[in-house]
């Protein structure tokens, strides 16, 4: 395999010195531009490894030039070239950015010496971000705790799609770890360097959240006082976190499909498109299907959006995970308050083995936190004793699909919800039954979308008889 070439743009107004560092220097592309303008031109169309900028030159200086390339890419490389030993102007470009500085007149060979050393600093810094990424990923991977056959295979869902370029909706109930799987897809990706831009559509308002996601012009609206760049300008080269995606109100939904398809959008009150390079991630803890069916969702936004979906499991389908949480937790909160609560009592992590956990992960964390600064893990029971307790392992089911419910601590919208679910599912595996599993048949029997039966058929987990 070849190997390319580095490139180099001479931005310097002296003829002489662009023919000097052309034929000087071997086994680099050397393109060379006149003056300031030119020489910004030819960095942005070429993305040159390195820039040879000359301080003294006629209309833009180099001092303005090196300002307006490390605005558009800070990671760029750039050496000083001064003819005239003028020290404030030396420590200025070392101010803005610059990488060395090499004084007029000058020998190739020293020069070239140069641009072997900054080349070097740039690929050991760029290794060293490499290494952080990658530990951050390792680290942020540890957080996501569970050996269960559920979570084994979100992981390996996980691993396969984190470094491409598929969007992925991930779904489960609150505090299961949404934010965490999102922030894991990003860091295990080529992306990891780049933003990570996360916002929250439920909690913006609505009449504010398409000025917060795309931007908008000064005047736009009372208020608007400059330009302001929005989110997915923010996320560019990154990736951006729609949590609660459901929530989106319906008329931004077509600009987000426009983002999507073509990669651009108008902020508000603009005219002019803006291109953004963005891979999205989303979250939900609602019914998508029904949100499509209530025409809420638009379809071809969810499907666009569902190119990879991830179904996190309840903590109550999972107990097996569970002392590996509280072990996880009280060695966090041990080191955080200068504790040294060992273990939980046996009787204890049976307790929460057996608890609903309507608050999931995050509900886990905060009695373990409580556990470790009291130093008492005998406060349990109370802690537990406003939720749910099952009497026996959870059925294995989808997100979304309630345990067999019992008196204690249920409002009744939940136990009305819960009641409903079961009543849709016997409903659903009745009909099945008399098609014989033709689903086209059963969905207009059912009067739903074919969609929506496949997703419920996963969801409860439905099997047709093996004959």
């Amino acid at each position: 395999m070849v190997k390319e070439k580095v490139k180099i743009v001479v931005i310097d107004d002296d003829p002489k010195v662009q023919w000097i560092l052309t034929e000087g220097l071997e086994g680099f592309e050397i393109v060379g531009a006149r003056d300031g303008v030119e020489g910004i031109q030819q960095v942005s169309r070429l993305k040159p490894n390195l820039v040879l900028l000359d301080i003294k030159m006629p209309g833009l200086s180099g001092l303005e030039v090196l300002q307006k390339l490390k605005s558009a890419d800070s990671s760029l490389d750039v050496i000083m070239l001064s003819g005239h030993g003028d020290t404030k102007n030396i420590v200025e470009s070392i101010r803005y950015g610059a990488s060395e500085f090499i004084p007029k007149p000058f020998d190739v060979k020293e020069v070239e010496i140069h641009i072997h050393n900054v080349l070097e600093k740039s690929r050991l810094k760029r290794e060293v971000h490499h290494l952080k990424s990658q530990l951050q990923a390792k680290n942020q991977y540890d957080t996501f705790i569970g050996d269960s056959p559920r979570m084994v295979e979100v992981k390996a869902i996980i691993e396969q799609v984190a470094d491409s370029e598929l969007s992925v909706v991930i779904r489960g109930e609150s505090g299961t770890g949404k934010e965490i799987v999102a922030r894991m897809i990003h860091n295990l990706s080529s992306r990891r360097n780049e933003p990570f831009v996360k916002v929250n559509c439920a909690a913006i308002p609505r009449d504010l959240l398409e000025a917060e996601l795309f931007g908008y012009e000064k005047g736009a609206f009372t208020g608007a006082h400059k330009t302001k760049p929005g989110r997915f300008e923010v996320a560019n080269k990154g990736t951006m976190f729609l949590d609660e995606i459901g929530d989106m109100p319906i008329e931004l939904q077509s600009k987000l499909l426009q983002v999507l398809e073509q990669h651009e959008f108008v902020r508000v009150g603009g005219i002019q498109n803006i291109h953004v390079d963005v891979r999205i991630v989303c979250a939900t803890n609602k019914d998508m299907e029904a949100a499509i069916a209530a025409r809420v969702m638009r379809d071809d936004l969810f499907y666009r959006l569902n190119e990879v979906a991830i179904f996190l499991p309840p903590l109550r389908e999972r107990p097996e995970d569970v002392p590996l949480l509280v072990t996880h937790f009280l060695s966090r909160y041990n080191a955080l308050y200068v504790k040294n609560f060992k273990s939980i009592a046996p009787d204890n992590m049976a307790r929460m083995q057996a608890f609903h956990w309507p608050g999931n992960v995050r509900q886990l964390e905060n009695i373990i936190k409580q556990v470790v600064v009291r130093e008492d893990d005998s406060i349990i029971p109370s802690l537990l004793a406003g939720g749910q307790t099952i009497a026996s392992t959870p059925a294995y089911s989808m997100p979304g699909t309630p345990a067999a419910p019992s008196a204690a601590g249920y409002s009744l919208k939940k136990r009305v919800n819960d009641l409903v679910t079961r009543e849709e599912k016997k409903v659903i595996a009745e009909v099945l039954q008399k098609t014989n599993w033709n689903r086209r048949k059963a969905s207009d029997i059912l009067e739903i979308s074919y969609r929506s039966l496949l997703y419920k058929i996963k969801e409860y987990r439905i099997n047709e008889p093996q004959l």
